[in-house]
């Protein structure tokens, strides 16, 4: 399966997963670039709303998956919700991925404020007398 084979298979609950993943993947390689505290909220925020939007495009997927199931016959039934579990875990996968990538990013940042913070800390050495 390709990946836009799986995007497609996701279904609608995809298209906002990855407008906010790649938001949160933009801000966490600005963040890496250039390591500001004011990135953290937007950071925070962006993952929890990627994260978010996968899963209830999970949830909206298993939702339509048992509505429909309860219409089919008997030996198809196990098939199909299989089947549908599997696509709507496409959302999940999406959301995971992005957010994965993104604190890695995020990471690189937070390493280097570090490294300027422990910078600024170290005292000067004071003239010898």
């Amino acid at each position: 399966m390709s990946i836009s084979d799986a995007f497609i298979a996701g279904g609608f609950g995809m298209y906002p997963t990855l407008i906010a993943g790649v938001a949160l993947l933009v801000t966490s390689i600005r963040y890496a670039s250039r390591p500001e505290s004011r990135y953290v909220p937007m950071l925070l925020t962006l993952g929890l709303f990627t994260l978010f939007a996968g899963c209830l495009g999970f949830v909206s997927g298993v939702i339509t998956l048992l509505r429909y199931s309860a219409e089919m016959q008997g030996g198809q039934q196990p098939a199909i919700l299989y089947y549908g579990f599997q696509e709507s875990l496409h959302n999940i996968a999406l959301a995971l991925l992005l957010t994965t990538m993104s604190t890695l990013a995020a990471s690189v940042g937070a390493w280097r404020l570090a490294r300027q913070a422990q910078a600024a800390a170290v005292p000067a050495p004071s003239p010898a007398r």
